[in-house]
């Protein structure tokens, strides 16, 4: 292979960075600048036009898949088997390096890896030997809070307690756990990276051989690097070895679980003289998508600069819709879907995106009516999430005690000192007197079958439920709701788990506006609560596409990181939701939250939606929002308002005047309540006298098309 073949498909900066000088490189890859091209030809130049041995090369990316997709493309290239390099993720070539040099890490050499689950339980254990109530301290705080240090490259003696008595509580149990792990030689997934970072510290001679082994050191997505992978890599390079370092500042949207976008700027200060290269020719999006992204990037203060372009055509302009509420945003979402499939579109060629998981209820229920396969990318359909199943589970126990799997489900969520062992006994005295678990439980604290504080914990569980079902039976269907949600302790029991009880919380509290928004059947005589469970199931049945099936994509905007459409919404856009509210006051989380936008659109190939409601409900509360800051970094010029928005709220953007005819009294943006649909306002009007006809679009049960002579409106 000679130097042509290599750089020819390559533009000028690509080339660039992939016949630099032996000398640190920095590449700065914008969206979609091929980066991944990059980082292969950069290998093949290497190996083909310098000369250097695979064997000398170490190629560190952050997922198996992207070390899986690096081998095959260099394979490709080169043509001859990549058995001889090392590529990998940092947690797998950390474990290669401990298991070479086990005995010098201070570990057996048959020593065990824990997941995440693994760890879990091993925390559970410790918590109760030392008889601590999982209540006081939850396993995934504790599990959060040593991941984090280790993260941070913190032993339990090196973290300070800060004059708190709880962080001293957690320090203590994190040398615990480190005792434990040390005595069964166990690791988890952060202390291979720790370990491994100890071992080449610690052990100048193994240090000195990897860096002169690994002459050239590559990283893919760079600013994603936490404190520990980035000091993992300045040890094995060292003064002698070459990084090579591929990121983009603009797109690190990981800082909640500790990446570092600062690693960027501090590789420029601890390299000397690094290259820097900028990739700003962008191969995946039009014109227009390019110069709104450009635009909203511009105004994080804290970057190192770039602006993206194409050669390509400019496209369409980004179109924007104003949404009374979240179930007419849906629908126009839905809508549109449907007439880029009807054009011939395939459905996996749209991507609904959104900011919050909670989100997702709402287009998986118009996605339903309309029977659009959809698939909810790298998670879960809303009514099959655990924590919302926990919920239900709670308020079937409350519709009927004889439920078996709803007991089981909850009997010790949140952890209340109900054991296995415990509810194997009620099983099993189930079986024998042919009577459900509610009533097998009443019958083993009555005759005192498992030991007293069992007992206790057991009986506090069921006078929970009674207690549930007494408090909440004159209560609205969403009162019960939020109820059971609080009064069970499973609002507070998600808010102690640092990494997703957020999503949680507000998952739970997404299932309180499920059930505003649930209508029930009027001739049903089955009280609301049953009938919601039973619309529960069915919504959580096989309705999510198979893996195989073409279908609509839906995903939270960190899950899209890596992925492109032809077509992409970006649902959601108001200040308080997107940006979250967390990061109003926060500039370094409003950049991150500017940079999840920037990722959101550079999603697209052809075709960005931007939607937002004037009226949210969410979370079980009404939000009457302000539109995104971030609509209002896009330049106008770049932007089609859909359609004229009646407003609901004060306007932020000037719209055309609506010349349309009243229909007996009822203007356009009247709020109007209906005796079975409730609450709505008024969209559109046609025709005069008895044969008059209004669209109202509904809170509860969305858009309808009502003649006024029989809809008996009540104007508000």
């Amino acid at each position: 292979m000679d130097v042509t073949a290599i750089i020819e498909p390559l533009n000028e900066a690509q080339r660039e960075a992939v016949t630099a000088p032996s000398r640190p490189v920095l590449v700065l890859a914008g969206a979609g600048s091929g980066k991944t091209r990059v980082l292969v030809h950069r290998i093949a130049w290497l190996i083909r036009i310098e000369g250097i041995s695979p064997q000398r090369l170490l190629a560190v990316t952050f997922t198996n898949k992207a070390a899986a997709e690096m081998r095959g493309r260099i394979e490709s290239l080169l043509d001859f088997p990549t058995r001889q390099f090392w590529i990998g993720t940092f947690h797998g070539l950390s474990h290669r390096l401990l298991r070479t040099h086990a005995e010098a890490a201070g570990l057996p050499s048959s020593f065990q890896i824990m997941d995440s689950e693994d760890q879990l339980r091993l925390i559970r254990r410790l918590l109760r030997s030392l008889e601590i109530d999982e209540s006081e301290w939850a396993p995934k705080e504790v599990q959060w809070f040593i991941n984090a240090q280790k993260d941070e490259g913190l032993r339990s003696k090196h973290v300070d307690d800060q004059g708190n008595a709880g962080r001293r509580q957690l320090i203590d149990l994190y040398a615990r756990y480190e005792t434990v792990c040390a005595d069964s030689g166990l690791v988890d997934f952060a202390e291979l990276l720790l370990r491994a970072t100890e071992l080449l510290q610690q052990h100048s001679d193994l240090r000195e051989h990897y860096q002169s082994r690994f002459m050239h050191i590559l990283v893919d997505e760079f600013q994603d690097t936490n404190a520990i992978q980035y000091h993992w890599l300045k040890l094995l390079a060292g003064r002698s070895s070459v990084p090579f370092v591929v990121g983009d500042d603009d797109q690190s949207i990981y800082r909640w679980r500790g990446a570092r976008v600062e690693n960027l700027q501090s590789f420029q200060r601890d390299f000397s003289d690094p290259l820097v290269v900028r990739l700003e020719q962008n191969y995946r999006s039009t014109g227009t998508i390019l110069d709104a992204a450009n635009a909203v990037i511009a105004n994080n203060s804290e970057r190192l600069g770039k602006n993206l372009w194409t050669d390509g055509d400019a496209g369409d302009s980004i179109k924007l819709y104003a949404a009374f509420n979240e179930r007419d945003e849906a629908e126009f979402v839905v809508n549109r879907i449907a007439d880029f499939i009807a054009s011939g579109m395939r459905r996996s060629e749209v991507a609904v995106l959104y900011r919050s998981n909670a989100q997702s209820r709402v287009f998986e229920e118009a996605l339903l009516i309309a029977g659009l396969p959809y698939r909810v990318y790298g998670g879960m359909r809303f009514f099959e999430r655990a924590e919302v199943k926990d919920a239900l589970a709670y308020l079937r126990l409350i519709a009927n005690r004889d439920d078996d799997p709803s007991f089981e489900r909850i009997v010790n969520v949140p952890t209340r000192g109900i054991g296995a062992r415990t509810v194997d006994v009620v099983r099993q005295t189930a079986r024998a007197m042919g009577v459900s678990l509610w009533r097998a439980a009443a019958a083993v604290i009555s005759e005192e079958r498992i030991t007293k504080r069992s007992a206790t914990s057991l009986l506090a569980f069921l006078r929970l439920i009674e207690q549930l079902d007494e408090a909440t039976r004159s209560m609205s269907l969403a009162e019960q709701v939020e109820h059971v949600i609080h009064a069970s302790g499973l609002i507070d029991h998600h808010k102690n788990d640092k990494l997703a009880g957020e999503s949680r919380v507000e998952n739970l509290q997404e299932l309180v506006s499920a059930a505003q928004g649930f209508v029930a059947d009027e001739d049903s005589e089955l009280p609301p609560l049953v009938e919601f469970l039973s619309y529960a199931v069915l919504e959580s049945g096989d309705t999510q596409a198979e893996d195989y099936e073409d279908s609509v994509q839906l995903m939270t905007l960190h899950s899209a990181k890596g992925l492109e459409f032809p077509v992409v919404f970006v649902c959601g856009l108001e200040d308080g939701l997107f940006p979250h509210q967390r990061s109003a006051s926060d500039a370094a989380g409003l950049e991150e939250e500017r940079r999840l936008c920037y990722v959101g659109l550079t999603r697209a190939r052809q075709q960005v939606f931007l939607t937002y409601a004037e009226q949210r409900r969410l979370y079980g509360r009404d939000h009457y929002g302000t539109p995104s800051r971030f609509l209002r970094e896009v330049p106008q010029e770049l932007l089609e308002e859909v359609r004229p928005a009646l407003k609901v709220s004060r306007p932020v953007y000037r719209r055309p005047s609506i010349d349309k005819a009243e229909a007996s009294g009822v203007r356009l943006g009247q709020r109007v309540r209906h005796g079975k649909f409730g609450e709505g306002v008024v969209l559109n009007s046609e025709g005069n006298g008895a044969h008059a006809r209004v669209q109202v679009n509904f809170e509860r049960a969305g858009t309808k098309w009502l003649v006024l002579a029989y809809a008996s409106l009540e104007l508000m």
